[in-house]
């Protein structure tokens, strides 16, 4: 028998911003400590609008105490339910930015609902905009990137050896799947795309964007498997067909509200997370569109 060729394992290092239930990842090369850092979040305090950067101090902070060379500073897609650090951690570090090709649609449908018309909608905003199967060094091992709209149209998987960060297409399987109900999002695309990641072998470990808690679980977890999820995903586990799957995501969409930070988030991720420019006075200001949705 011909042995099963052994697949590289980066080191992944997990990071809860708990006001926001979102996963940021570190994740490194352990042969040459090349690293990259995937959805990170720029702190806000929503009621007094205020804007911090510890988290990203914290992060930049592992990244030296564990004597890693950041590469790359990674978005899965234009967050909805969080600022991102991604424009702040690329200027502080030196890193590219990067984010899926088809940014470009979510900036030509959101910048115009914001009043952004002064706004360039050709991703220029960051360094790298990747196609599906794009290939991106990390020291010896690689990243490779999966298209996988539905969410959103810009949302990307990125492979790196036997692990896949998925973002917000897939959640843990007692959560289930994405919502599709933005601009842009689709059920039948997001069915599309969870059959692409689902179709990597069994053993790969899926490292999900979120994780809110059902009921029946206290502990919070960001890491499942292929396997697992073709097993038991409450949604799109073995035996659910397209039909079936586009019928329940619509029909659960319909239910949910807006994510609480949506307003602030989009427009300011569009713009890869940097914060609209200062007045005369220093004051930066967001805008709050009575009519988005």
């Amino acid at each position: 028998m011909v042995p099963t060729p052994t697949r590289p394992a980066p080191e992944v290092a997990p990071i809860l911003d708990a006001a926001t239930n979102t996963w940021t990842y570190l994740v490194a090369d352990p042969a040459t400590g090349a690293a990259a850092i995937i959805d990170a979040v720029l702190d806000y305090e929503p009621k007094g609008a205020a804007v911090s950067h510890a988290g990203l101090e914290r992060l930049l902070d592992l990244v030296a105490q564990r004597r890693l060379s950041l590469k790359w500073v990674m978005e899965t897609h234009a967050h909805a339910d969080h600022l991102a650090g991604g424009h702040w951690l690329r200027d502080r570090s030196g890193a590219p930015l990067v984010i899926g090709s088809n940014i470009t649609q979510v900036q030509r449908v959101f910048a115009p609902r914001f009043g952004l018309y002064d706004m360039a909608t050709d991703g220029r905003q960051f360094d790298v905009l990747v196609e599906d199967g794009a290939v991106l060094p990390l020291g010896d091992l690689t990243i490779r990137v999966l298209h996988t709209p539905g969410h959103t149209p810009a949302c990307a998987t990125y492979v790196i050896g036997a692990a896949a960060f998925v973002g917000d297409t897939l959640f843990m399987p007692d959560y289930g799947t994405a919502r599709c109900d933005f601009p842009g999002g689709d059920a039948a695309t997001l069915h599309a795309s969870i059959t692409k990641i689902l179709a990597l072998p069994g053993d790969t470990r899926i490292f999900v964007g979120h994780d809110y808690l059902p009921a029946g679980r206290s502990d919070y977890r960001c890491e499942t498997t292929v396997a697992a999820q073709k097993a038991g995903n409450i949604h799109v586990h073995d035996g659910i067909d397209a039909a079936s799957f586009v019928a329940m995501r619509q029909a659960r969409d319909a239910t949910l509200a807006p994510p609480t930070l949506i307003l602030p988030s989009l427009q300011v991720n569009i713009a890869a997370g940097e914060l609209p420019p200062a007045d005369a006075q220093g004051r930066r200001f967001l805008r709050l569109p009575l009519t988005l949705l």
